[in-house]
């Protein structure tokens, strides 16, 4: 184990899971600082920003045509870092003033998905860097999430953990501290409700307000737990009529939709087999005994565990607190608890080379996801211009 990576991890002072649907910090010395929805409201006329979070979120679909609500993560990276910055800098600001602590945002630690390419991990990094990050670490989620669900990471034993995501769900079996096998599927929150709203409109000509899909989807596979049990009796939902626009209830079997969302969760048994192909056989024996973790919000989703259980044949499990591993195993990195098995010293300097390192090593047929085991990518970030070594605060738009 290099002594340089330790140092490297244990100095950073803040952790940033910037999921699909939830961006969550956590701060040495004050905890879970920020978990709030990745979703921005902006003026379109003067590009102000309106609402950031929980209250940007609760505008969206009700808004004048000047307002824009934008979500600047997707898929478990940043597709618009502009806006990401400024989601960032407004949740984290008032935050981070409160710890009373200089150059919090100096060195940060920051998740990326197993298969991002240098495109996607550089966005990553220049958005941090554009909130006053002058150090960036990049550390693979189902790298964080298994740590921070418990798993021995850093052993020479195989553990499967799935990243259930809002868009995606991304399965990886780890051992030594590097992802092994890995590979991503469509399937998450969001799948779940476009299917329950399509299956709606085609068979009962109805539209549901999008506030209503979860509770409905919840319902329609469970009884409000995982493992707690079938809904079995028919549920009265309201909504629009597509044809006259009318406000109408209809009563639905929960039999027949969770027969309509069979579709996407194949889709996961079948990643889950090319992963388990992937490995090496002494690893699968590991799984075989071990099973597999979920973690990530739509892990929570009733029936799912039992789905997969039934599949596969594997021993499942639903992590503690699933939304919160990612973020949680970041900060075990940082208090130096847990570390790759097996790491090579680190690598610094101009994020532009770096991204140009990982890009060669990819062309050599080595892992794009830089030179370092243990699914770690070290970024320097370059100093952002205007930069102070003031903690940020939120920015005042006008208007």
């Amino acid at each position: 184990m290099s002594s340089s990576s330790l140092e490297s991890l244990t100095r950073c002072s803040v952790a940033v899971d910037l999921g699909a649907a939830r961006t969550r910090v956590y701060a040495k010395g004050a905890g879970l600082i920020v978990d709030q929805p990745s979703v921005v409201a902006v003026n379109n006329h003067s590009g102000s920003l309106i609402a950031v979070g929980e209250a940007a979120e609760r505008m969206d679909g009700r808004t004048p045509q000047h307002i824009q609500v934008i979500r600047p993560v997707a898929n478990g990276h940043v597709v618009d870092i502009d806006m990401a910055r400024r989601m960032v800098r407004t949740l984290v600001g008032e935050k981070l003033h409160g710890l009373k602590r200089r150059r919090t945002m100096q060195r940060a630690l920051a998740t990326v998905p197993h298969d991002a390419d240098p495109l996607m991990r550089r966005a990553a990094v220049e958005t941090l860097a554009g909130v006053g990050a002058r150090h960036v670490e990049l550390v693979e989620t189902p790298i964080a999430a298994a740590i921070g669900s418990g798993l021995p990471v850093a052993h020479p034993e195989g553990a499967m953990v799935l990243v259930c995501g809002t868009t995606t769900t991304q399965v990886a079996v780890v051992s030594l501290g590097a992802v092994v096998a890995g590979g991503t599927v469509g399937l998450g929150g969001e799948t779940i409700h476009h299917s329950v709203v399509q299956y709606l409109r085609n068979r009962h000509e109805l539209l549901l307000p999008s506030q209503d899909v979860r509770p409905l989807h919840l319902a329609l596979l469970g009884s409000g737990g995982v493992g707690n049990g079938v809904y079995t009796h028919p549920i009265e939902v309201q909504g629009r009529d597509v044809v006259s626009g009318l406000a109408r209830t209809v009563t639905i079997d929960p039999e027949e939709v969770r027969g309509a969302i069979q579709t996407p969760l194949t889709g996961l048994m079948d990643t889950i087999r090319v992963v388990l192909h992937r490995c090496p056989p002494d690893l699968v024996a590991d799984l075989a005994e071990r099973g597999m973790v979920l973690a990530g919000g739509t892990a929570r989703l009733p029936g799912l565990a039992d789905q997969l259980r039934e599949h596969t044949g594997m021993a499942v499990q639903v992590a503690e607190e699933p939304e919160l591993c990612a973020v949680n195993g970041l900060a075990a990195m940082m208090a130096g608890r847990v570390m790759p098995y097996l790491a090579e010293p680190t690598v610094t300097g101009d994020a532009g080379a770096a991204a140009g390192a990982g890009a060669a090593h990819a062309q050599d047929g080595l892992p794009g996801s830089g030179p370092l085991a243990g699914g770690r990518e070290v970024i320097g970030a370059p100093d952002p211009v205007g930069a102070t070594d003031a903690v940020p605060v939120p920015e005042q738009d006008a208007g």
